[in-house]
Order: C-alpha cells, then sequence, then structure tokens
C-alpha cells in the first residue's frame, strides 16, 4: 500500500503539471515581462539615446548650406610710449594712451560645394542606419525576455519534479527499512533507495540554484518581482507548424523586412556617399560673402579716427595639389564601400542560416513534443506496471526506482521541448521582423491567465 500511494502521489503532480498550476492573479506573463522590460532595460535605453544621438546628424548636415553669420568685435586700451631726438640731439619722451575697437559681421552663404550634398545624403542614411539598428535592439529583447521567462519556467519545473521525486523516494526508503526489519525485504532495496535518495537530493540544490539564477536574471531584464510567474496553459497548448512552410519564403520575407539587414544597407548607402565626398575633394567652391566692418582708432597715426567698411563679393576656392591627400582619401571611401557590401552579403546569407535553424526547431518541435507526451504516457505506464509487479514479486526496488527516473525525465524533457517550440517561434517571427507586440502576445497566449 506505501508504493500505491506513492504512485498517487506522482499522478496528482503529473495531472497538475499536465493542466497547468493555477496561479494567483498578480502572477507576471510574458507580456507583462516584456512591456517592463521594454521601459527598464538598460541596453534598450542606451540604444535609444544612440539613435537619439545619431538623428542629430541630419540637421547639422544641412545646417552646412545655410547662411553663416558672425560677429567680432574687439575693444583695447593702449599706453603709448615713444622717445625720439631732436636736431640738437636732445632726446624727447611722448606718452599717448587711447581706446581702439574694431567690430566686423560677416556673412558667408555657400554657392557651390560638391560635398555638402553628399554629406546631407550620407546623414540621412547614418540616421536610417541608427532607427534600423534601435529596431533590431528592440526585437533582440523580445528574445532575450522569451528565453529569461521560459529558462525561469523550465527551472521551477525541474525543482517541483525533484520534490515530487524526493517524497517518493523518502516513502520507498521508509517502505524498504520496515520490510527489511519484518524479514521480508533486503538490506540491497534500502542501499538502492538510499542511493537514489541522496542523488535526488543534490540535484535539488543545483536546480535550487538555477531557480534563483533565472528569476534574477528576469528580474534584472524587467525591474519586476518575479517570484510568481504565469505559467504554461498546457492543456490549451498545441504547437502548431509555421505557416507558410516554405523555407524561401520565410528567408525572402527576413530580408525584406529584416531591420540588420537595413541597417547594413544603410551602412552601404553612406559608404558609397564617403565615395563622393571624398572625390569632391577635386572640385572647387564658391561662396557668396557680404561684411560690414568698423574700426576706430586703429592705428597711432589715425587716434580718435574712424573708419567704416562695406563689402559683398564672390569667393572661388579652387584646390590644385593637396599632395595627393584627395585620392587617398577617395581609395579609402572606394575600400570601405566595398567592405559595406561584403559585410551586407554576409549578413543576408547569415540570415538565412538563422532562419532556417528557427524553421527547422519550430517545425520539428511539433513533432517533438508530441513525440515527448507519448514517451511521457508510456513512461507513466511503465511506472504503474513496475509498481504493481513489485507487489507481485516479479520487479525488484531497482525497477521502480529506474521506472520513475525515466518518468521524471520524460516529464522534464516534454516541459524542455514545449519551450524549445515557443523560443524558436519567437526567434523565427523575430527574424522575418514581425510586429513585436503581436510575437509576444502569441507566445503569452499560450500561457494560464
Amino acid at each position: 500500500m506505501v508504493f500505491s500511494t506513492v504512485t498517487l502521489r506522482r499522478l496528482q503532480f503529473c495531472a497538475l503539471l499536465a493542466s497547468g498550476l493555477a496561479m494567483p492573479a498578480q502572477a507576471l506573463d510574458l507580456r507583462q515581462a516584456y512591456d517592463a522590460a521594454f521601459a527598464h532595460d538598460a541596453t534598450i535605453r542606451a540604444a535609444r539615446a544612440g539613435t537619439d544621438a545619431a538623428r542629430e546628424r541630419l540637421p547639422q548636415a544641412l545646417a552646412q548650406r545655410r547662411p553663416q553669420v558672425a560677429l567680432n568685435a574687439t575693444r583695447n586700451y593702449n599706453d603709448l610710449e615713444s622717445k625720439s631726438f631732436d636736431v640738437f640731439g636732445q632726446p624727447r619722451r611722448a606718452s599717448n594712451d587711447y581706446y581702439s575697437g574694431n567690430q566686423t559681421l560677416s556673412l558667408r552663404q555657400p554657392l557651390y560645394r560638391p560635398y555638402l550634398g553628399a554629406q546631407v545624403g550620407q546623414a540621412r542614411a547614418q540616421v536610417d542606419e541608427a532607427d534600423a539598428s534601435l529596431e533590431r535592439d528592440e526585437q533582440a529583447l523580445v528574445v532575450r525576455v522569451g528565453e529569461a521567462y521560459f529558462d525561469a519556467l523550465l527551472a521551477r519545473d525541474q525543482v517541483a519534479l525533484l520534490q515530487v521525486q524526493k517524497a517518493s523516494n523518502a516513502l520507498q526508503l521508509d517502505a524498504a527499512r520496515k520490510s527489511f526489519a519484518a524479514g521480508t525485504g533486503s538490506r540491497t532495496d534500502i542501499d538502492d533507495v538510499q542511493a537514489r535518495l541522496d542523488l535526488t537530493l543534490a540535484q535539488e540544490l543545483e536546480v535550487a540554484q538555477n531557480v534563483e539564477f533565472t528569476q534574477r536574471r528576469l528580474e534584472v531584464l524587467t525591474g519586476q518581482n518575479a517570484e510568481t510567474l504565469a505559467g504554461l496553459d498546457v492543456p490549451r497548448f498545441v504547437p502548431r507548424a509555421p505557416q507558410p512552410l516554405g523555407l524561401d519564403e520565410w528567408i525572402a520575407r527576413a530580408e525584406a523586412a529584416s531591420p540588420e539587414l537595413q541597417a547594413l544597407r544603410a551602412q552601404g548607402e553612406a559608404a558609397r556617399l564617403e565615395v563622393q565626398k571624398a572625390q569632391a575633394g577635386h572640385r572647387p567652391t564658391l561662396d557668396a560673402v557680404a561684411q560690414w566692418s568698423r574700426s576706430q582708432s586703429d592705428s597711432v597715426s589715425n587716434v580718435n579716427a574712424r573708419h567704416v567698411q562695406k563689402s559683398v563679393g564672390l569667393q572661388l576656392s579652387i584646390p590644385l595639389y593637396s599632395g595627393g591627400a584627395v585620392d587617398s582619401q577617395v581609395r579609402q571611401a572606394l575600400a570601405g564601400e566595398q567592405r559595406a557590401r561584403e559585410a551586407l552579403e554576409s549578413a543576408r546569407r547569415e540570415l538565412g542560416v538563422r532562419v532556417h535553424q528557427e524553421l527547422r526547431a519550430m517545425t520539428e518541435g511539433v513533432l517533438r513534443v508530441r513525440a515527448l507526451e507519448q514517451a511521457e504516457r508510456s513512461a507513466q505506464q511503465a511506472l504503474l506496471s513496475n509498481q504493481k509487479s513489485l507487489q507481485a514479486g516479479s520487479r525488484t526496488t531497482l525497477d521502480l526506482l529506474q521506472a520513475e527516473q525515466q518518468h521524471t525525465t520524460a516529464l522534464r524533457d516534454l516541459a524542455q521541448g514545449r519551450y524549445r517550440y515557443l523560443l524558436a517561434q519567437l526567434r523565427l517571427q523575430s527574424l522575418a521582423g514581425q510586429d513585436r507586440r503581436q510575437n509576444i502576445e502569441q507566445a503569452n497566449a499560450w500561457l494560464s491567465p
């Protein structure tokens, strides 16, 4: 009867695990965790600040096309002492102190500067790159939150399984001792159960540390208390193959929407315009210049004199020879453009591999979950059979321990398979550029309310 009680407790726990644990109303779900991380995560806040800084490059570039106005003013106190000799050779000394000043108002309007057009286009490309990089980081946050959340759930499932296994081993150890004392059992049965119980206790310490680590990781990411999480609603969880099924369609979707590729394309455009900007070093520039200046006592011979000067004109600058610096800058820019093209091609190929990997993980995850569900049912039936056979005398305690371990492993693998499927779904949708909110909501729908 003791082993029937043990088996009953295991089956009650398995039913509870299979049906999803009832969570309090305050349990943190995946959507809430993502919203909290979106506002709290330091990596995302740093990315936003970096994007805001990059966006300022465009107004700075546009400002170079507009008039440049400057006002310069000086005011000086002059103390002049002079010494000279008269016709008789006698020294003559003179002292004079006076104020002098100058005010200049200048205006310069660029008329023809070829590099300015390339500079403005380059700034736009850099802003596009910053926006795409921010989108990439925000898409990555979906995966980071999902990994932290489901790792925390898996760790807690493992703790629950080990607690049930420990309780079962403790009851079996007590039964084995009683049977040995009554003369119907053996010392081997006690040793087998004691060894399994000791191993379970050691494993329990390890998984308890993992629970603490995964909880802390999620709390750092979200800034929220993660002691209570919404668990997977297993009865409603029905993994489905991704739609569409074709790899080429997913790769095409990812290449069109991937923020990572968008950022690299913007880098390539900025590199192309850098070539134009470098080539403009050979071309002349033309500016319209206007100036108004007023000076007072500008020299010792013009004390107490004032001069006002106004000028309007054009200033043409023609580069003749710069020691080969411009040619070197052009070659450097061309190499940078080639590097940007190759980086884009490398990222495109890598993206195809990653899409293939996550599509296979999600497609095969459906089959894996089904196979693990069947394996769990078989392990459960084997456990019941071993329990009955032990009572009939055709199985040993070691056989029952092995059956229990097999059932526990099947339950752990099944939980792990479900979470892997959900993570593969998050990663695939993220690579394909799906809306972040929709991606999170799809996964969150499988959690208990």
